[in-house]
C-alpha cells in the first residue's frame, strides 16, 4: 500500500532527525538545554507514534485513519512556516510538505478507505 511507504519513509525521517537532534545535544552548546531536551523528547515520542502508525496501517487497522490526518495537518502547518519568516527555508518546507499532501490525497482514496474499514464497521 502506497500510504504505508509514505507513512514508513516519515517514522524514519524521524528516527534520523531525532538521532541527529540526540548528537547536537552531546556534541553543540545549546542555548535553552532543557528546550533541547524537550525538542528530543518530543521527536522522539513523534517518531515511536508514527512508527507504531505505519504498522498498524500495514495491518489495515481503521484507527490509523485519524492519527494519520493529525499528523500530516501538523508536517502541513510545520511548513507552511518553514516557508516564510525570516529564517525561511522553502527546501525544508518542500521536503515536509510534498509528502503529507501524498499521504492525505492516499488517506481519502477509495482503496485506502476500503482496506482500512473492517467489515463489522459497515453495518
Amino acid at each position: 500500500m502506497a500510504l504505508t511507504a509514505v507513512v514508513a519513509a516519515e517514522a524514519i525521517a524521524l528516527a534520523v532527525l531525532t538521532v541527529v537532534l540526540v548528537i547536537d545535544l552531546i556534541t553543540l552548546e545549546p542555548d535553552s538545554v532543557g528546550g533541547a531536551i524537550a525538542l528530543v523528547a518530543v521527536t522522539a515520542i513523534a517518531a515511536v507514534w508514527v512508527s507504531v502508525m505505519t504498522v498498524h496501517t500495514w495491518r489495515g487497522r481503521s484507527w490509523v485513519r485519524g492519527g494519520i490526518v493529525v499528523v500530516q495537518v501538523l508536517a502541513v502547518a510545520v511548513a507552511v512556516g518553514a516557508f516564510q519568516g525570516a529564517f525561511a527555508r522553502p527546501d525544508v518546507g518542500w521536503l515536509l510538505l510534498v509528502p503529507a499532501l501524498a499521504a492525505l490525497a492516499l488517506l481519502f482514496s477509495g482503496p485506502v478507505v476500503r482496506a482500512t474499514t473492517r467489515e463489522d464497521e459497515t453495518r
